[in-house]
């Protein structure tokens, strides 16, 4: 077998090879749009190949920004398009590809990767831990009414009232403030990646990205200037909103109040919603919001540990000793982590640990959205003193729950 990087020659038998590894078939663009995987990075692809040259694997990386806590941009690999033919399963073919992939990561210098995973049970292995989280909520339209905030103001006193105005336009005639909405939107949120502009250019991705028909709600502040938008469809009385995001609370509240108020619909579902959304508690009938689909979102891969903890924001102060073991790639280090005035170092020590842990655990609790004393108590992280684990918390903890809304 051979691993071998891809130009844009190899475009479509990688793109072929992908689909057959998921028993698929391409689909037919949409009217005016791209395909998923017209934004491809073939520079940054890899086909496996038998030793007679027939292609059984192909695995890709984008080039994006992910937002880390402290509101930190730094370049990341998203990993896609990992995908081995059925009969070539099992023979290392996947174990190769990613192997191989991790090595040119480190080459380029990026000392952060991530995925969404097909299955949760493929990636743990090669170093990538579950890092965001996302969940689906369901409002009976008849039970949608909001409470008016106890803390007073429409949206509580440190975030304003609600102020500006909700436009309704058509997905094809909005793209620009789309884009500019949300790339304000993700250089706050941890767990955010870029959306490169070529994305929204060839329609490729899900929508809001790709032009799907969809009605687009955009709000404006009280000077005119977008700032938050939501992209949704109605369909058996369903309205299905795709993702919904602002610059700040009193735009989400505004459009949450759209989303809630639409006539002639029988139920309101947010399909990508952080845990901690706080739509639930703006409910008059805290009942009402039925949660399910409540799952992993982004996968966190750390190529280099102290240059991952060196580059995010901190919010707490503090020392800990971190022994990380790396099976995959055969590695292990102990970091002397030190936190002061939002700032760390991260050495090698040879103290004894105050917490053991892999290198997939250490990735889930990078962005704050997994805490180290769950994983002690799940059995997955090893504290050596009391306080350990509760220390770990408040440190990594970042400003806000990480999310990630886009897909790729």
């Amino acid at each position: 077998m051979e691993i071998r990087p891809t130009t844009d020659q190899d475009r479509d038998v990688f793109v072929d090879t992908l689909h057959a590894a998921f028993a698929l078939f391409p689909e037919t663009p949409v009217d005016g749009g791209g395909v998923w995987w017209a934004a491809l990075e073939m520079d940054r692809g890899l086909l496996a190949t038998t030793a007679e040259g027939k292609p059984v694997g192909t695995c890709g990386a984008y080039s994006f920004e992910l937002t880390l806590p402290g509101g930190v941009l730094v370049p990341t690999a998203g990993v896609t398009a990992v995908g081995v033919l059925p009969s070539h399963r099992r023979r290392g073919v996947l174990g190769a590809m990613m192997r191989h992939q991790l090595g040119e990561l480190r080459a380029r210098g990026e000392f952060v990767s991530v995925l969404l995973a097909s299955e949760a049970l493929i990636y743990r292995r090669f170093g990538y831990g579950p890092a965001t989280y996302a969940q689906r909520l369901t409002v009976p339209r008849l039970r949608a009414a909001l409470v008016h905030p106890r803390a007073g103001g429409a949206a509580g006193p440190e975030t304003g009232s609600e102020t500006g105005s909700v436009e309704l336009l058509r997905r094809a005639a909005c793209g620009e403030v789309l884009e500019q909405v949300y790339d304000r939107y993700r250089r706050a949120q941890p767990g955010a990646l870029s959306r490169p502009h070529r994305w929204w250019a060839l329609g490729a991705g899900q929508p809001p990205v790709s032009r799907a028909p969809r009605h687009v709600a955009v709000h404006r502040d009280a000077g005119g200037v977008p700032d938050g938008y939501a992209s949704y469809s109605v369909e058996s009385r369903t309205l299905t909103v795709d993702e919904s995001i602002a610059v700040g609370d009193a735009a989400a509240t505004a459009l949450t109040r759209f989303l809630l108020g639409h006539d002639l619909v029988d139920q309101i579902v947010f399909r990508n919603l952080p845990p901690e959304h706080p739509l639930r508690w703006q409910l008059a009938d805290f009942r009402a919001g039925q949660v399910s689909h409540d799952t992993d979102g982004l996968w966190v891969r750390l190529l280099d540990v102290p240059r991952a903890l060196t580059s995010r924001g901190w919010f707490t102060d503090g020392e800990l000793v971190l022994d990380v073991d790396d099976p995959f790639l055969g590695e292990h280090g102990r970091h002397l982590l030190t936190v002061r005035d939002g700032k760390a170092t991260c050495v090698p020590t040879g103290r004894e640990p105050d917490l053991s842990l892999d290198v997939s655990d250490l990735a889930s609790i990078y962005l704050g959205g997994t805490t180290a004393s769950t994983l002690v108590r799940a059995g997955h992280v090893r504290a050596h003193r009391p306080g350990a684990a509760a220390l770990a918390d408040a440190l990594f903890r970042g400003e806000r729950p990480p999310h990630c809304l886009h897909w790729f």
